[in-house]
């Protein structure tokens, strides 16, 4: 028996603004929404054949650096042009060392999360 990946739940203070913001992102339709026994609203999104995220409320903000945090590239133009998108879109930006692939972003509640170029446009690490 082995275990896979059904989903990325990200901790949250407003599930709706931040699925949006990530549906936007990576054009994800939002497929599910629900409560949970304490009346806290979840928002799942996914596309057909990739992992759902699912956006959980949560009391506390977020402190420090994430332990787990998405690497994602362009489906189409240059890692930059995705950037900007992605800055127009609400994120933030944390780093752009020119000595490595990636640029380091952070949605709309810090959660940090990196730009690569489009896989076989580098030299294949991941941030």
């Amino acid at each position: 028996m082995t275990s896979r990946i059904i989903a990325i739940a990200v901790d949250c203070r407003d599930a709706e603004s931040l699925a949006r913001f990530w549906c936007e992102a990576l054009e994800y339709p939002p497929t599910r929404r629900w409560k949970d026994a304490y009346g806290r609203e979840y928002v799942e999104s996914s596309a057909p054949g990739s992992t759902s995220l699912v956006f959980q409320p949560v009391d506390d903000r977020k402190s420090g650096k994430n332990r787990l945090h998405l690497d994602i590239a362009p489906s189409s133009g240059t890692r930059d042009e995705e950037v900007q998108r992605l800055l127009s879109l609400g994120a933030r930006r944390l780093s752009d060392d020119p000595n490595v692939p990636w640029v380091v972003l952070a949605d709309p509640e810090g959660n940090e999360f990196c730009v690569l170029p489009e896989r076989g446009a580098d030299d294949g690490t991941s941030a």
